[in-house]
């Protein structure tokens, strides 16, 4: 569980270090995009969502502008997250 917390705080830490366009190219693995050649709702979060962590709006819109209302919640629910697995370790 104490692995567990650990991981817990470095992801962010790591998503910040990482530069903004660290996930931009490559190929794809959205399957409706792979098996339809369509866009589901859901493209680009990955890449919005990073380029939101460095503060990037415009480039973040341009990938997923639904990350605006996903990078908050996401946030919250690791706040909750890191409480209660410091709740459970203290324990």
């Amino acid at each position: 569980m104490k692995l567990y917390f650990v991981g817990l705080i470095l992801i962010p830490i790591v998503l910040l270090i990482l530069p903004s366009n660290f996930f931009d190219n490559g190929q794809t693995i959205c399957l409706s995009v792979l098996l339809f050649d369509q866009e589901c709702p859901g493209c680009g979060m990955t890449r919005g969502i990073q380029h939101l962590l460095h503060l990037d709006f415009l480039k973040a819109s341009e990938f997923n502008k639904i990350s605006f209302i996903v990078l908050p919640l996401l946030i919250y629910l690791w706040f909750i997250e890191v409480k209660r697995t410091r709740k459970y370790l203290k324990n």
